[in-house]
């Protein structure tokens, strides 16, 4: 009996805290979203403004005029003009050869050119004392023809040694190798003595460098804008140097006239001045290419996307700085920036620590991060980043694509 009566006072007890306790549960608030501290994030204004599309790909510096240097003749070099890696403008020398066999020949063609004048001068004189001894009766016609045959024969033998003197003299130019174009010189292949021949290897390169082509591929879905940005005078192309080392701002000078079936690309060059040599024949580059204009295009930055299970979202700061979803759709979606729709200019669009945020929570909104700092931050108006030309976006959950029809 004891033990009962203890079990029932206990259970009496019991009930007597959890009736004490109810008012304390109560008070506590049902939803999870608004309990504990607020989340601490950061977030950035969507900005309104027109927005560049750029493709980005990766060019090969191609030299637009690149010669080999080969004689014309078979000779030895007498004399060698140019250093290895010379900078040449067009007519300079770069290499005499032995041109004694060619003198000569120039020498021979001008004394036959001699000869048959003298032998056109006798003919003249028989020609015109035949036409004299013709009026007074002495000799006939036939002798006068003949006489004249004779003038037209030898005049004809001196025009023809005046041509060979002409060949001799180009014969013996060859001599003298010079630069066919301005550029650059490559590696002399030929030393002092050398015997070379057209057959040859090339004794020396040539290549221009300035003004250089850069070659790239476009997507075929592209094709239309390079060929609209063609005709309107090649529109703006810009090469970013490896390393750091800068950019160079050029325009479109080429489209192919066929599309690369295996690769559904296009073959495209555009034109740069190069005065400072900053591309090299053969080097990679990367080139950005404007191909359209957003106008009025809501910007945020892609690491402020969240990729959901119904689609994408970004968190946004509203009045009681309580957070909530926008579902939104990406346009065009680059390097830091995102073109969207879905949210408004100026909404307070949470960046950092969007990863702890639910729809409700009270946030409590940090410092901005510095340009320096992590990502996060859209572009000014007018600023240049970098745009793959089809590649993945870096934030988190959000997809690269081009600008959507």
């Amino acid at each position: 009996m004891n033990k009962k009566i203890l079990a029932a006072l206990l259970a009496v007890l019991i009930a007597g805290c959890g009736k004490s306790d109810a008012p304390t549960s109560a008070a506590t608030p049902t939803s999870g979203a608004a309990s504990g501290p607020a989340v601490s994030v950061s977030s950035v204004r969507a900005e309104q403004r027109d927005y560049q599309v750029q493709l980005e790909a990766t060019g090969t510096v191609t030299a637009l005029t690149s010669v080999e240097i080969r004689p014309q003749v078979s000779s030895t070099i007498e004399k060698i003009h140019i250093r290895e890696g010379q900078f040449v403008r067009k007519g300079e020398p770069l290499f005499t050869l032995d041109s004694r066999a060619d003198q000569t020949n120039v020498a021979k063609a001008q004394a036959q050119v001699q000869k048959d004048l003298a032998s056109l001068a006798d003919a003249e004189r028989q020609l015109a004392r035949s036409k004299e001894l013709v009026a007074q009766n002495f000799v006939s016609q036939v002798a006068v023809d003949q006489n004249q045959t004779l003038v037209d024969a030898q005049r004809a033998a001196v025009a023809a040694d005046r041509a060979a003197v002409e060949a001799a003299r180009v014969a013996m130019s060859y001599s003298r190798i010079a630069a066919p174009i301005t550029g650059r010189a490559g590696i002399v292949s030929v030393a002092l003595g050398s015997l070379v021949s057209p057959s040859s290897p090339a004794m020396i390169t040539i290549t221009q460098l300035d003004p250089i082509a850069v070659a790239f591929s476009l997507p075929q879905r592209n094709l239309n804008d390079a060929l609209q940005s063609l005709r309107s005078g090649g529109g703006s192309v810009i090469a970013v140097l490896p390393e750091g080392r800068g950019t160079l701002q050029g325009k479109l000078s080429f489209v192919d006239n066929a599309v690369d079936a295996g690769s559904g690309t296009v073959k495209v060059k555009a034109l740069f001045d190069n005065a400072g040599d900053k591309l090299w024949p053969g080097a990679f580059v990367g080139v950005k290419m404007a191909v359209q204009t957003l106008k009025g295009a809501i910007v945020v930055p892609q690491a402020a996307i969240v990729q959901g299970a119904r689609g994408k979202v970004v968190f946004v700061i509203e009045e009681g700085n309580k957070a909530a979803a926008r579902p939104v759709e990406v346009v065009y979606a680059v390097g830091q920036d995102a073109v969207v729709t879905g949210v408004k200019p100026g909404d307070r669009v949470i960046v950092d620590g969007r990863q702890n945020v639910r729809p409700g929570t009270v946030v409590a909104e940090r410092a901005q991060p510095t340009a320096g700092g992590k990502g996060g931050r859209a572009s000014a108006p007018g600023e240049s980043l970098p745009l793959p030309l089809a590649g993945e976006g870096r934030g988190e959950g959000a997809s690269a694509g081009g600008p959507k029809p």
